[in-house]
């Protein structure tokens, strides 16, 4: 079972808690606008992954099954992969295999290591920064933004993995391990939790850490990488202590809740960049080098501000009531979409996948859109909600879907569409970010 996947319905009760916890205490740290983009980005890392994992996990089986340590030296012993809690014989509960728990245990911290140095260069090296700046750029701090992922990191991190594959470690064990720590990194993405015990602060990634490393002030940036023990940052220098709550977000504000957009718009301005630059020197810097970097000709380097959160102004541009219940139906349905196509992709041909993913991205992006007020989001979300009402009178004129479903859809289509139709003259701002 895919350990991330099996954890989503714990996500969401997590986030409830935490929810009903803001509204109680008054900190106020969900907005709609913010937490729906937080979680279409989170729905289209786990859509593309569907067919990034299998690319990825495959490179890292084939190194093993022909890069391995073993192989060369066989006096090294195989990684004992068997459960590390058994049935102990004679007696009731259960019973400890102690290779095995050391074997499990060594990988966990060996697969953090690499967590950080992945972490770390990816805010460290423009191209990889591109890829991961999807999970900066809220600027909140609450259990949804730990789901705010990128779609195209996992093209680029797995290779930071790959020494595990050398060692000789088992790909399920460096997958179970891999989803464990991911699961422990949802936990600290939240402000409800103050600073731990001084043991625990010294040793693990707790959310006080975690929110320096979310920080935009200059003292917090690039700090505190580590997934789930802090001693990495300790040990190579990357720590901060939290001493005032951060202004979260990245340098350079997105300024928008479109998650197409936000998964490719560093990627555009390298592009731009390394397009403009003359020499090839400066076009490499650009895509290697540390984000923000530019040559002096287009323009000033981009550095960390001060910042307050007394001063800073958050995007959040107002929506009138109806318009944004209907972007959160259309949300709804998006995710119900989403969840479904997870849950059957593995039984499901890939090129079947597809359409279906096409059609949650494009809902997605139009949600984005509408809570942006954006004038491209009328002709997205028309021509989508049009295409659904005709793929719907398609399945009721060919009976391949239940009546009850192709019906239903076709309503919905429809009375969508002339909600939309009827604010259509609120969808003008034509200042904002692109549709990709």
């Amino acid at each position: 079972m895919d350990i991330v996947k099996g954890s989503i319905p714990l996500f969401f009760a997590l986030i409830a808690i935490e929810l009903v916890w803001s509204q109680r205490s008054g900190r106020g740290v969900f907005r709609l606008n913010d937490s729906l983009t937080d979680l279409s980005c989170g729905i289209l890392s786990q859509l593309l992954g569907i067919f990034t994992k299998i690319l990825t996990i495959g490179l890292f089986i084939w190194v093993g099954a022909h890069a391995a340590i073993q192989l060369f030296v066989p006096l090294i012993p195989a990684w004992p992969e068997r459960a590390p809690f058994v049935t102990a014989v004679g007696f009731p509960g259960f019973g400890i295999d102690v290779m095995a728990l050391a074997s499990w245990s060594v990988v966990f911290v060996l697969v953090d290591l690499c967590y950080y140095w992945s972490h770390r260069c990816s805010h460290e090296i423009n191209i990889l920064w591109a890829t991961h700046a999807v999970h900066h750029q809220s600027e909140e701090f609450n259990l949804a933004v730990a789901l705010r992922q990128s779609a195209l990191h996992g093209l680029v991190n797995w290779v930071f993995y790959l020494p595990l594959a050398v060692l000789g470690v088992p790909w399920r064990m460096y997958v179970a391990c891999h989803a464990i720590n991911l699961v422990y990194q949802f936990c600290i993405h939240t402000r409800a939790v103050p600073a731990l015990g001084r043991t625990t602060e010294m040793v693990m990634n707790t959310p006080s850490h975690h929110r320096v490393h979310h920080g935009v002030n200059p003292k917090y940036q690039d700090k505190n990488y580590a997934g789930v023990f802090i001693v990495f940052d300790r040990w190579f220098g990357t720590f901060v202590q939290e001493e005032d709550e951060p202004v979260y977000g990245i340098t350079k504000p997105l300024r928008s809740w479109n998650p197409l957009w936000a998964n490719v718009h560093v990627l555009v301005q390298i592009a731009k960049d390394s397009w403009r630059a003359e020499p090839w020197s400066d076009k490499l810097r650009i895509v290697f080098g540390r984000p923000g970097w530019r040559p002096i000709e287009l323009g000033e380097i981009e550095r960390p501000r001060e910042v307050s959160a007394k001063t800073f102004e958050k995007f959040d541009p107002p929506v009138p009531a109806p318009l944004a219940l209907y972007g959160f139906v259309q949300f709804v349905t998006a995710l119900v979409v989403g969840f479904l196509l997870l849950k059957r992709a593995g039984s499901m041909p890939l090129t079947l996948v597809a359409a279906p993913m096409l059609f949650v991205a494009f809902a997605l992006a139009g949600v984005g859109g509408v809570f942006e007020r954006a004038q491209w989001a009328r002709p997205l979300e028309t021509a989508r909600l049009l295409a659904t009402a005709g793929g719907c009178g398609a399945l009721i004129y060919t009976g391949l879907a239940p009546g009850l479903v192709a019906w239903g859809g076709l309503a919905f289509a429809l009375v969508s569409l002339a909600v939309l139709w009827a604010y259509r003259g609120e969808l003008t701002n034509v200042e904002l970010a692109p549709l990709m």
